[in-house]
């Protein structure tokens, strides 16, 4: 197998939470800077499917008529099968090939499967995009490096409406848990 394709078989971009919610100007949790990331994210996305890489589309969704233990903190959102919590247009899986990992918490390891996924496909390295920088995207790396995978976090394909609280994040990212890369910098992570 020649490096390229190792390299390559071996990655994985795991998009977080590209949702009508945070995305759309209509959506619960919308906010303007959202928008500024789109682009970065559509690029990732064409590439990595260019590539054939194994993409994981990470959907925060939480269960009608549950009381879930989130909502202590924050404001019910992303109810399953609301318009809130589908996916942006162009986003969310285009075919088998792609996976669709739902959760309930911040980070998309905690009470699902995405751990066994990627080990069952010999992945080792992650490219991480999406929102929001400080919550998600950050809970999701921690505990990602906690188990082992090296990760590469599209700093400009992330973003929260608090700026101070997600540069603070990427420092926290880049200095103990993984890598803060820029779009084309992933996009040669995923070729």
């Amino acid at each position: 197998m020649r490096e390229a394709e190792r390299h390559r078989s071996n990655t994985a971009l795991v998009l977080i939470d590209v949702q009508n919610s945070f995305f759309h100007p209509d959506g619960e949790n919308y906010y303007a800077e959202s928008a500024a990331v789109v682009p970065k994210l559509e690029a990732l996305l064409e590439h990595a499917r260019a590539q054939g890489c194994t993409v994981v589309h990470v959907a925060e969704r939480h269960r009608p008529g549950l009381d879930d233990f989130e909502q202590a903190k924050l404001p019910q959102h992303c109810m399953s099968g609301d318009w809130n919590s589908r996916f942006l247009d162009g986003f969310g899986p285009k075919d088998e090939a792609e996976f669709l990992l739902e959760k309930r918490r911040m980070s998309a390891f905690f009470g699902t499967d995405l751990d066994l996924l990627l080990r069952e496909k010999g992945i080792r390295n992650l490219v991480i995009a999406g929102v929001k920088t400080n919550v998600c995207v950050r809970a999701t790396v921690q505990d990602a490096f906690s188990l082992g995978y090296a990760c590469h976090v599209a700093g400009d394909a992330t973003n929260s409406n608090r700026a101070a609280l997600a540069a603070a994040a990427l420092e926290d990212i880049d200095r103990y848990m993984g890598w803060i890369v820029d779009t084309d910098e992933a996009k040669g992570l995923l070729s």
